[in-house]
């Protein structure tokens, strides 16, 4: 009973395949083919029946005599039965067809891509960050400034996530010196693993870096984008969390504004999130080394709601509210 339960599931599933297909979505790739052995099936079907008349018949050779039937006995209806198997040919002859023709149909597949940005992300992992950042609207692990910027982080990593867009991510932090944590990858998941596990107070109190070079940064922020040949492509973006505490404006000889000039020949605008509490532009005595440096790199000039509006804006400093969680949606 199970076989024959498992056999009538296959014939319904089989007769429900058939009526979702219309003749108008096939193609038969081989219908000449088949035309051609059913036109050869036909004729010799003809021939064999035109033989067969034509064929001489003689008494006792070809003929049987058989004593003569009653009129009393009646014809059995049962003999009908005898013509079943040409019945059942004859209905495999269509099927055997449509078979031998070697119907098709099309199938089409869309994948519908969104080329995101490469964006890397720079961590200010200083001892400049332990000042206090009170950051209501996001979920911080302390008070100190380098909380607030790793959680900006995790929240900008999450936008980008929910949107349909593939970016490349990296992730670096930096002191004295600055790190590749995590190179370009589409990785999201990763990414946000690494900001993590930086950003716990464990590792933040491991990172014997203490001073604050933000320059460096942006010269290993750059190396990274050249590294993987994205210079000189549209979508690059370099994004900065830093309490921007740091007047050093030359590295290795080179000055600032070089830097700036190279990061926006190579089209990788550079964007500053200041990260300092309560401070509005001019609070934090680097402001306008930083400010004037960000817009050298060719960053555009949206202005973020619910932050200060200066001319030409791309150093962005936001009092810790709702209406600043905007930016990240505006910089993405």
């Amino acid at each position: 009973m199970d076989t024959l339960s498992r056999l009538l599931i296959v014939i319904r599933e089989t007769i429900a395949e058939w009526l979702r297909v219309r003749w108008s979505v096939l193609n038969f790739a081989q219908v000449e083919t088949a035309l051609f052995l059913l036109f050869v099936l036909l004729a010799i079907s003809l021939f064999t029946v035109l033989a067969r008349r034509l064929w001489l018949r003689k008494a006792g050779r070809t003929h049987v005599t058989l004593p003569a039937v009653l009129p009393v006995m009646r014809r059995s209806y049962a003999s009908a039965t005898r013509h079943g198997a040409f019945l059942v040919f004859a209905l495999g002859v269509p099927f055997f067809a449509v078979a031998l023709a070697a119907p098709q149909t099309g199938f089409t597949r869309e994948e519908v891509s969104y080329p995101g940005r490469r964006v890397a992300l720079i961590l200010d992992s200083s001892n400049s960050m332990v000042m206090s950042f009170k950051a209501s609207t996001l979920r911080t692990q302390g008070g100190q400034a380098f909380f607030t910027a790793v959680a900006a982080a995790e929240y900008f990593m999450r936008l980008r996530m929910s949107g349909p867009y593939r970016d490349l991510m990296a992730l670096l932090q930096f002191g004295n010196y600055a790190y590749v944590v995590t190179p370009f990858t589409t990785d999201h998941e990763n990414i946000l693993l690494s900001i993590g596990l930086v950003g716990t107070p464990t590792e933040w109190g491991r990172f014997d870096d203490s001073g604050t070079t933000i320059i460096k940064s942006l010269e290993e922020g750059l190396a990274l984008f050249k590294t993987f040949d994205f210079l000189n492509t549209s979508g690059n973006l370099l994004l900065i969390f830093t309490d921007g505490r740091d007047d050093q404006a030359t590295l290795n000889g080179r000055r600032l504004s070089e830097i700036m000039a190279d990061a926006r020949r190579s089209k990788v605008p550079v964007y500053m999130i200041r990260t300092a509490f309560n401070t509005k532009f001019g609070g934090v005595e680097q402001d306008a080394l930083w400010k004037s440096a960000v817009e050298a790199s060719g960053a555009d000039e949206s202005q973020p709601d619910g932050c200060e509006k200066i001319p030409g804006d791309r150093f962005h400093q936001c009092p810790p509210t709702n209406k600043s969680l905007s930016l990240w949606e505006r910089v993405g």
